[in-house]
């Protein structure tokens, strides 16, 4: 296997490690192998659309989901750091409410699974970063939803040095208590 799988604090978020091959002349991974990808996470998904984002130091996205459509991410940087969010919005799991963080970087090359039912967002920790992301469903604004990023409930330490920069979306965001769930 070209990938290793390591454990995150929500049993169905999943860090995925690609194996990189390297020599003085630079890198070769593998970024996606169906596959193995479909073994790792224990199921199988279909990503319909990729994303590409840039953002600038202490841009913080999220934290999103859809209502309907709900959309599984496998997400990664390719440029500079993030601290990438999941959070359990499921309301019958075990694990409600809880979130996971996790840095990704162009050096970890790293990958995060986040299945359907999870709010997603992140804070770049770099000057700047590109951002890469497949998701299983496609977006549909009406249904798209913002959990509040820095909600005292969740509590989550974005580990931010300045004020983040948000969208507008993202400044009013739902307190987490007021969300629509999942069943």
């Amino acid at each position: 296997m070209k990938i290793s799988v390591i454990a995150t604090s929500l049993p169905e978020v999943k860090i995925i490690e690609p194996k990189v091959f390297g020599d003085e002349r630079g890198f070769f991974f593998e970024s996606f192998n169906e596959h193995e990808f479909h073994e790792a996470i224990d199921r199988r998904v279909t990503f319909v659309q990729d994303n590409h984002s840039r953002s600038a130091r202490n841009v913080l996205r999220g934290l999103h989901y859809q209502t309907e459509h709900a959309q599984g991410k496998l997400v990664r940087v390719v440029s500079g750091e993030v601290l990438d969010v999941a959070v359990d919005m499921r309301r019958s799991s075990p694990d409600f409410g809880k979130w996971t963080a996790h840095v990704l970087s162009s050096d970890n090359r790293r990958q995060l699974w986040i299945p359907p039912g999870f709010a997603h967002g992140f804070c770049v920790l770099s000057d700047s970063a590109d951002f890469l992301y497949k998701t299983t469903d496609y977006w549909f604004a009406k249904h798209e939803r913002c959990v509040l990023w820095n909600d005292p409930d969740l509590a989550i330490d974005w580990r931010l040095k300045d004020e983040p920069i948000l969208a507008t979306k993202d400044a009013a965001g739902t307190r987490f208590c007021f969300a629509e769930t999942y069943a």
